[in-house]
């Protein structure tokens, strides 16, 4: 029996727990994603699109059952994250979301749309209640064209003042960077 109670033995099962655990248990490839984004991984790049992209008219249902459009938000930078409670990717990058929140509440020129993919913003508001994220939840109501999404979440797009969209970003990415919020900050005041 001691000849299979090797230290080398009881290190290949801890990383083979380790393995299974990230594949099956989100909230722990959230939380090792949500680490390597506080060393610098995942940093947005905040320069806009080559050239910006018209956006058509997309209808969003709040927890309340109110419907608001992107074309009754024209003059206001829109940050638009499309996310699931059990995507992995997306719980990790929440926390970086509801600090850039915050930072911006008092800019009454950004609103923050996040859009639950699974079309239940009811459960997606219990979720970031439990985790005392502080943030407003809809479901698209309409159909998402690809170019805005294609159905890979997270997907954070910003549009400017005139609607169209000046950002695009697929995955997760720490939006606690500076860069990110002057770079709204900045789109707010043209």
């Amino acid at each position: 029996m001691k000849k299979h109670l090797t230290i080398g033995n009881l290190l290949n099962a801890l990383f083979f727990i380790a393995v299974i655990v990230l594949l099956f248990v989100p909230a722990a490839k959230g939380l090792l994603l949500r680490g390597l984004m506080k060393t610098g991984f995942f940093q947005p790049e905040v320069s806009s699109l080559s050239k910006p992209v018209q956006v058509p008219d997309i209808s969003f249902r709040d927890v309340k059952g109110e419907n608001i459009t992107l074309s009754s938000l024209k003059g206001k930078v829109v940050f638009i994250n499309f996310w699931a409670t059990w995507c992995p990717p997306c719980i990790a990058e929440m926390p970086s979301i509801n600090t850039l929140y915050q930072k911006l509440a008092a800019n009454k020129n950004i609103v923050f749309l996040m859009a639950d993919a699974d079309g239940r913003p009811e459960q997606a508001l219990l979720f970031l209640k439990k985790k005392n994220y502080n943030l407003p939840v809809y479901a698209a109501t309409t159909t998402v064209p690809a170019n805005i999404s294609a159905g890979t979440i997270p997907t954070t797009v910003v549009l400017n003042k005139k609607g169209e969209m000046v950002y695009h970003h697929e995955g997760v990415a720490d939006y606690t960077n500076d860069k990110f919020a002057a770079y709204l900050q900045q789109l707010s005041t043209e």
